[in-house]
């Protein structure tokens, strides 16, 4: 009995050392099966990190082209802008080029159209540089152009000089009388007489260059050109 008791006791320390063994071993494969799931958790949450971050960076990408895009907008914005306000300056430029202008010439003030000024200049500079013969014909053109000109009346004078600069007296005497026919009162009216009185003087007649100056002198009894004419009258004498 002693020795069959103890054979039962081995045999029931084989099976608990067996069902320890089995346990054990199931325990183990549980654990890699769990250890192979988190492994596999684990790279799937690594890949879900790359793709997130590889987003991020497309992201960052898209938001620095997008930033660039904004800032070359606003560069093209304040360019167009800049043109805009540099056309409407030059439009405005041009306008203003093209209103009349105030014009006061020999005490009397006019609106003049600004190339029926540039015209007038461009003649007088002709005068004074002693162009006589094309200062006559820039006269000429400036009066058929501009036939009502506010220039009109100091046309005929300087045509007038510009005639007698030429020695063209005859003609230049027609100009001077248009001129003291459109205006009377002007304060050239006195050097007009003086200067056809010249001019009838160069061509010998005396006789209508006396009747001139002593107009001149009753006329304009305190010009200037009435004490000029008292001494070119004596001198006709």
């Amino acid at each position: 009995m002693p020795a069959q008791a103890q054979l039962f006791a081995d045999d029931d320390a084989r099976k608990a050392i067996l069902d320890l063994r089995t346990k054990f071993a199931a325990s183990e494969e549980q654990a890699r099966t769990r250890n192979a799931e988190l492994n596999e958790q684990l790279q799937a949450l690594r890949r879900s990190l790359l793709d997130l971050n590889a987003q991020l960076e497309t992201m960052r990408g898209e938001m620095a082209k997008l930033r660039g895009s904004n800032e070359q907008l606003l560069r093209d914005v304040s360019e167009l802008q800049r043109k805009q306000r540099d056309l409407g300056q030059a439009v405005d430029e041009r306008l203003r080029k093209m209103e009349p202008q105030k014009v006061s010439l020999d005490g009397r003030e006019f609106s003049a159209d600004p190339e029926e000024k540039r015209q007038y200049d461009e003649a007088i500079a002709l005068l004074r540089s002693g162009d006589f013969d094309k200062a006559n014909q820039a006269f000429i053109a400036f009066q058929a152009r501009w036939p009502a000109s506010g220039y009109g009346a100091s046309a005929r004078y300087w045509q007038g000089n510009a005639l007698y600069g030429k020695r063209d007296y005859k003609e230049a005497i027609a100009a001077f009388r248009a001129f003291l026919a459109k205006a009377p009162d002007s304060e050239r009216a006195s050097e007009a007489m003086l200067a056809i009185a010249n001019s009838q003087a160069e061509m010998k007649d005396k006789a209508a260059a006396r009747k001139t100056l002593d107009d001149l002198i009753k006329s304009f009894p305190k010009s200037e050109a009435a004490v000029a004419g008292k001494e070119r009258l004596a001198s006709l004498k």
